[in-house]
Formats: C-alpha cells, sequence, structure tokens
C-alpha cells in the first residue's frame, strides 16, 4: 500500500477534480459500492461516505466495482469491445466463476481475453473476475452479519449477487451459524492494508492480508480441512488479534500470545516452530532455518514452507531473507516484508535504549 496524502488534501483533490491526483488515488464511495477517480464527473459524495485507496486493485479487494463513468481501471485510451464485453460479463453475475470452456462456448479466446485485459486494466480477467468476487465476499466480512441478515430478510436484489459470492467462497451463510461447525470472520484494518482473520474456540486459523494472491485457495483448502464453514462474527480470539495488531502497529508490542491452530505437514509445522524462534528485529537465512532444522540442503523445502504459513505476522515468515541478504518473496508483497522489519527493528532498538 502506497503512501497517500492525508484525507483532507485528498477531499479538496475530489472536489476540484485536481488531475494532478489522477492515479495518485481512488475513492470508494460507501454509499454505492463504486469506485472512481479523484476527477470523476459524477456527483461528489460526502466526506464521511468515501473510503480511499492507492491502487485499483485495494478497491476491488474492498468490495468495490469500477464506475462506468469514469472508468478507473482504464489505462490506454478506449477501452477495446472484448474487454467491455468481458466487463459486463463478470457484473451481470460477479458471484459465478467463467472458465476457459464457458469463454470458448461464447465465441473468445481465454488467451486473447487474458492478453487483452491485462493490457488494458494491468491484470488478467481470471485476476479481476478473482477480485470481484473474494471483494464482494470480503465485503459481506467487512460489514458484519447484522447487516447481510438485514439484506437478506429484506430481500434486497442488490445484494444477491454479494450473497451467492459470500456463499460460494465462504460456505454457509450467518443465520446457519448455530447449527453447523463454523470458523467466525473478522476484516482487520491495519496500516498496510486489510487483513481477514479466521477463529473458532480453539484459537486463531488464520491471519492474512486480504489482497494476498491465494487467498481464496487457503480458505478453501482451510475449509476443507477442517470440515467447518465460515461467517462473520466475532469471538475472544478475534478480539484478541484485532487488540495484539492494533498494538504491533502502534509499537507497544511485537509479540503474539494467541492460541494458534496449525494444520500442515510435519515438517511445515517444525518450520512454523522455528520462525516462532526469530527474535523481533532479527532475520535469518533459508539456509540457516535448514541447518537448525538439520538438513541444509532443505532450503528450498523451506521456502516452501513458510509460503504455506496462513499466519502472517504471528508467525513471522518475513523475518526469512535469502542468504545474500535479499528480502526475497513474501506472500502480502515484498514491500510489506520491508516495512515490518523496519518496524521490528526500531522497536528493539527503542527498547534497548530505555534499558540503557
Amino acid at each position: 500500500m502506497k503512501q497517500l496524502p492525508s484525507a483532507s488534501t485528498m477531499y479538496r483533490a475530489v472536489l476540484s477534480r485536481d488531475s494532478k491526483f489522477e492515479g495518485v488515488f481512488f475513492i470508494g464511495v460507501r454509499t454505492t459500492g463504486i469506485f472512481c477517480r479523484p476527477t470523476c464527473g459524477a456527483k461528489k459524495p460526502k466526506a464521511e461516505n468515501i473510503e480511499y485507496f492507492g491502487t485499483p486493485q485495494e478497491a476491488l479487494y474492498a468490495g468495490y466495482r469500477p464506475c462506468q463513468r469514469c472508468q478507473p481501471l482504464e489505462k490506454n485510451g478506449k477501452v477495446p469491445e472484448l474487454v467491455r464485453r468481458l466487463s459486463d460479463m463478470i457484473d451481470q453475475s460477479p458471484s459465478e466463476k467463467i472458465t476457459g470452456a464457458q469463454l470458448r462456448n461464447s465465441g473468445i479466446d481465454p488467451s486473447t481475453a487474458r492478453r487483452q485485459f491485462q493490457r488494458y486494466y494491468g491484470m488478467t480477467f481470471h485476476a479481476y473476475h478473482r477480485a470481484r468476487r473474494m471483494g464482494a465476499a470480503l465485503q459481506q466480512i467487512r460489514n458484519g452479519e447484522s447487516v447481510i441478515g438485514a439484506q437478506i430478510d429484506h430481500g434486497f436484489e442488490s445484494a444477491s449477487g454479494f450473497w451467492e459470492a459470500f456463499k460460494s467462497v465462504f460456505g454457509a451463510p450467518p443465520k446457519e451459524a448455530e447449527k453447523v461447525n463454523c470458523l467466525y470472520a473478522k476484516w482487520v484494518e491495519t496500516p498496510l492494508g486489510a487483513m481477514l482473520a479466521l477463529a473458532d474456540a480453539s484459537g486463531l486459523h488464520l491471519l492474512e492480508f486480504v489482497d494476498r494472491r491465494g487467498l481464496e485457495k487457503e480458505i478453501l483448502q482451510l475449509r476443507k480441512k477442517t470440515g467447518a464453514y465460515i461467517v462473520p462474527g466475532n469471538n475472544r480470539y478475534l478480539d484478541e488479534i484485532s487488540s495484539a495488531l492494533k498494538d504491533y502497529f502502534e509499537g507497544r508490542s511485537v509479540r503474539f500470545n494467541i492460541p494458534l491452530v496449525i494444520s500442515g505437514s510435519l515438517f511445515e509445522k517444525e518450520v512454523w516452530r522455528l520462525l516462532q524462534q526469530i527474535p523481533p528485529g532479527e532475520t535469518w537465512s533459508y539456509l540457516e532455518m535448514a541447518k537448525r532444522l538439520g538438513n541444509p540442503k532443505a532450503t528450498r523445502a523451506v521456502g516452501r514452507a513458510n509460503g504455506r504459513n496462513r499466519l502472517a505476522i504471528v508467525i513471522p515468515c518475513h523475518r526469512v531473507i535469502g542468504a545474500d541478504g535479499s528480502l526475497s518473496g513474501y506472500g502480502g508483497g515484498v514491500w510489506r516484508k520491508k516495512w515490518l522489519l523496519e518496524h521490528e527493528r526500531k522497536f528493539v532498538e527503542a527498547v534497548n535504549s530505555t534499558k540503557q
């Protein structure tokens, strides 16, 4: 997430349609569920109804759909007819998967769809579709159970697509929570972007940035392993992780004492256990991790286990770097990894200075 201007500066830019801020930020309008460029010619919303984003992808994952008037995804001139047609297909059924076979049956070559979407929208057709589906489902969690229940009980047609998206990704409607084995989901805002937390009475199962690539797959795998449905809600461990993350990002603590529910192979569990032994403010290399596990040749396996960690920050896979000191990959983005490491170093330095 890039650094944005202050909210007051951005709102003034929106009111004046200041072209200097074109591409700097995008606005999501809570009352319409649409996101726009700052220069959009539509009626200006009240300041309290605006949410600001650094990229269109962030707005998509927050559950907003692109404005048809200002076309915030458009980059290179007029959108081709094929791209417009594909966008319309998603808008008509945002919760339904569209396969390559379905595209071919509609007379559309999947590779052409991928290239044209990539060229004009900066992402492939399937990446855009996934962002819309996940954004819609995550928006349900963000709004909370009571909002979803009200939408369903009153039969708002505008919520039907979101509702279907929620069920297709997370498995069960909130009203069935008391009847089935459930993991409760909570949307947690952080300075590095929103995170999704999943927990039950045993502890925390998942904590990920909502824009992490592969999040939907992680959720589906977790559902399969636990046999649980996922619904918006709250429990003591979701409250605890929310509070602990607030303390973490505000520099009061960099340690977590929340019960974790970890599922994986024996080797993966050993890697994750070792990750929790890396002191805050320090980094270990993949090679050092492998040596500590008794197998210096297992650096790639360590890397794969790192990538399968579902508990970002709490199990600090961001503290592992390349043997040459490079930050290497990180599911939440290398820029977040750099921020987290610098944040923890500053915290440790501040603590040490008070002891002197």
